[in-house]
């Protein structure tokens, strides 16, 4: 794999705010969430039961405590190590660690289901993460991503981001739905279920052999 140099990278973790990511009191993000998590768990009920699953970017563990009530023996990790502190906090009893995406701790093969959730779409090299998760994975990815251009046009309907036209802070790259397929069938495995809850895409897809 190509060698990164972290200091060039335009994506800044550090500085992103992901507090409350996933509990925002507004009504309307309340249900779009609640949608989100539902489709993931749809996701997981067509491939289970699995021997060990990894979340990858887990921010502050809001998203693994979710994860966690759906699937047993998952450890997650983080990049920014003060929200890896907070991530473990939140899930006491799990194994939550720092690591990039780029340079992953677990062997080869030895995950049978990985998790990418809200994360591809700040990365500088999403080809290079994707076959990073590739190496470890043993079977499955569950990964997902908003869905462009409906992402930007909801937060523009709700004046937000006007100057970058919707765009998020942070957000490096923007997929529809059958580009988001296309690249994850190029570069980890056969998708075999989509779910589509607003404003996102989520993917399920078997690794190649």
């Amino acid at each position: 794999m190509k060698k990164i140099d972290y200091s060039k990278l335009k994506a800044n973790p550090e500085k992103e705010d992901f507090s409350g990511k996933y509990e925002d009191t507004n009504f309307i993000s309340k249900f779009l969430v609640n949608n989100y998590f539902k489709s993931v768990e749809k996701l997981v009920a067509k491939i289970t039961p699995v021997n060990s699953a990894h979340e990858i970017g887990c921010g502050e563990g809001r998203s693994t405590i979710k994860l966690n009530g759906m699937i047993s023996n998952l450890t997650a990790s983080e990049f920014v190590e003060n929200l890896v502190l907070i991530a473990k906090k939140n899930n006491p009893s799990l194994t939550i660690f720092q690591e990039s995406i780029y340079e992953l701790q677990y062997e080869n093969n030895s995950v049978d289901l990985v998790f990418l959730l809200e994360v591809l779409e700040h990365l500088d090299y999403p080809k290079l993460a994707l076959q990073e998760l590739k190496r470890v994975s043993s079977k499955f990815l569950i990964l997902g991503v908003p869905r462009e251009p409906i992402w930007r046009i909801l937060n523009m309907c709700r004046f937000k981001y006007i100057s970058d036209f919707g765009n998020t802070p942070g957000h490096l790259n923007h997929w529809s739905k059958h580009s988001i397929i296309r690249l994850i069938e190029k570069e980890y495995g056969k998708v075999i279920a989509v779910e589509s809850p607003l404003p996102w895409t989520i993917v399920l897809a078997k690794k190649h052999d």
